[in-house]
């Protein structure tokens, strides 16, 4: 019997977003999720006499924003979190599970944004002549996220 998700890689398609901020499911349904990264900030220093190479010496971990796109919901309280914190300057940070999933709607992976806080809101344009659905843009930054 072959175990699911051993030997084959993981569908980008197939996923959930989770907060720790409501409970409504429909509030945490996303199109489309983006900033999924990690790198090493670097520190060049220069040696006096060394004149073949500068040394690069790590620093800390850095981390792009959490980007989430979604069908604009009428009511949402997801939304009016990220209102709070934009105009109100009521920011109150949480914790994002961005989740891959298998056929069977199990969890194959697991990224937990750790502190996430909403810092952009935006809405796609409006065009009369378009049947398109209006689309929601959330930019969270978070301090770190994990793996698991």
């Amino acid at each position: 019997m072959v175990q699911s998700g051993v030997g084959y890689p993981m569908v980008g398609f197939h996923f959930r977003v989770e907060f720790a901020l409501s409970s409504a499911s429909y509030d945490m349904q996303f199109r489309d999720v983006s900033g999924l990264s990690m790198e090493l900030d670097e520190e060049s220093v220069t040696e006096g006499g060394e004149n073949r190479f500068i040394q690069r010496l790590p620093k800390r971990a850095k981390y792009p924003d959490l980007v989430l796109k979604r069908g604009m919901l009428q009511d949402s309280e997801l939304r009016e979190w990220c209102r709070a914190a934009i105009q109100e300057m009521d920011i109150q940070p949480v914790t994002v599970w961005v989740i891959l999933l298998n056929e069977q709607h199990e969890p194959l992976q697991t990224y937990t944004f750790i502190n996430a806080w909403p810092k952009r809101w935006q809405l796609s344009d409006l065009n009369a002549e378009s049947s398109a659905v209006v689309i929601e843009t959330l930019e969270l930054a978070y301090q770190y996220f994990t793996v698991n």
